[in-house]
């Protein structure tokens, strides 16, 4: 975190500038793609964006990075832990913990509704337990806490020329939408972890199951049944990318520039999976950096005019914390 970006937010407490700063770091090791596309914003919505990051990775490191040898019980432990540190964060807007205090910071200065991490750290306790997903509506209800409200905290940081409501469902759509592009990217991955995240009623309609997918990492064949299954989840997240580009024009002009760039970005996976003819079982699709910064560069041509449209937050400055004044 830029000391420039910290002051630009209104941040000047030392140990809330550290915790930001961590969850700044968290993003920029973790997350090429958004840590690109954050780059586009202003520097005062920066923070608050690697705060509600930083605590999502946190959290998923606790489900999948931790040893192998650290069994379920443990990990539940950390995520009950965790849970609990975030309410009373929360509630009182303030925690000893690196990256929830930084959290709690951003959920306060933006009114984010905590219901949303809630979800989310129920689908976190998910992951423990379930290991596939019977059917698209069980994989809808378990995105819902993983990504979908990822998109809602983001809203109000972003800022809306309409109400906050009406841009709500898009948002959850380009959440939900970018993380079917990572189910599709990392088949193979999360399979090595024990599971399976494309609806099995999907695959078996393509008489795909878990021990041809299994068959298919370890030999590095991808069979044509299996490509026939990619195709049709690929079909069905372009569905959720068109409803979530809907609401772009929804967005304060600022931050379009960063939701189109990551949109793009992300979008591309899809392409590369196509390109590679869905032989993505035994590696990951990467979009190469060059694609990346091109696109990038495309969006860093119209941040411009966003930027001379208006400031976010009250007197063109950042928000003030729930209760403070303006």
């Amino acid at each position: 975190m830029t000391a420039r970006e910290l002051d630009a937010a209104g941040i000047h407490d030392a140990a809330l500038r550290a915790a930001y700063t961590r969850c700044r770091q968290i993003n920029a090791h973790g997350g090429a793609t958004y840590f690109l596309a954050t780059r586009l914003l202003t520097p005062h919505q920066r923070p608050a964006v690697h705060a509600l990051y930083g605590f999502a990775r946190h959290a998923d490191d606790i489900v999948d990075a931790l040893d192998d040898a650290t069994d379920v019980t443990a990990r539940a432990a950390a995520l009950d832990a965790l849970a609990a540190t975030v309410d009373r964060a929360l509630r009182t807007g303030r925690s000893d913990h690196p990256v929830v205090a930084a959290l709690a910071d951003t959920a306060g200065r933006y009114r984010i509704e905590p219901a949303h991490f809630t979800d989310f750290m129920h689908s976190m306790r998910m992951d423990l337990h379930v290991t596939d997903y019977p059917n698209w509506q069980a994989l809808r209800t378990y995105m819902h806490g993983s990504a979908a409200v990822i998109g809602l905290q983001l809203l109000p940081v972003l800022g809306t020329v309409v109400p906050r409501e009406e841009a709500a469902p898009h948002a959850a759509s380009l959440g939900v939408a970018f993380q079917l592009t990572n189910f599709l990217r990392d088949v193979g991955e999360d399979l090595d972890r024990g599971r399976v995240y494309l609806p099995r009623d999907l695959l078996a309609a393509h008489d795909v199951d878990r021990a041809l997918l299994m068959w298919c990492r370890a030999t590095g064949h991808t069979d044509h049944r299996v490509r026939d299954a990619l195709r049709e989840l690929i079909h069905l997240t372009r569905g959720s990318y068109r409803h979530a580009a809907k609401g772009v024009p929804m967005l304060h002009p600022a931050s379009r520039p960063c939701v189109r760039t990551a949109f793009i970005l992300y979008h591309a996976i899809l392409q590369r999976i196509e390109a590679a003819d869905y032989a993505v079982i035994d590696h990951r699709a990467i979009v190469p950096r060059r694609h990346r910064a091109a696109i990038a560069l495309g969006g860093l041509a119209t941040i411009g005019a966003g930027r001379l449209r208006g400031a976010l937050g009250p007197g063109g400055g950042p928000p003030t914390r729930a209760g403070a004044p303006a």
